[in-house]
């Protein structure tokens, strides 16, 4: 599976694993069935929708992955963490690293809750 077979969704999970490229583990956290419009690093607004389609494809690229990149994905209910791994292993103490990117359904704010 290629990058350019990527849905959008999964095509903007996998950036956040790319984007910081040093000795840190990348962790993305994502809901599935997510959807919102995010500011990017431009400052542009961006829709970001993350569905179940997005998902099997983020899970078929990662056990495909013909660019050398190792991926752990992990899912309980709809939340999935991707990570990026160091050295194709994934180390002893994940749980000290943080989430470098979530796109998550936060709590309902008081606007919706009124």
């Amino acid at each position: 599976m290629e990058w350019s077979d990527l849905t959008e969704g999964a095509k903007a999970v996998l950036e956040q694993t790319r984007n910081i490229k040093n000795d840190h583990i990348q962790i993305v956290e994502f809901e599935v069935g997510f959807s919102e419009e995010i500011e990017d690093e431009d400052g542009d607004r961006v829709s970001v929708s993350i569905q179940e389609e997005d998902y099997e494809n983020l899970k078929r690229y990662t056990q495909e992955n013909e660019y050398g990149e190792k991926y752990h994905m992990a899912r309980n209910k709809n939340i999935v963490k991707i990570i990026l791994l160091e050295n194709g292993k994934i180390p002893d103490n994940l749980s000290e690293f943080p989430v470098f990117r979530q796109y998550k359904k936060d709590a309902q704010t008081t606007e919706e809750q009124e």
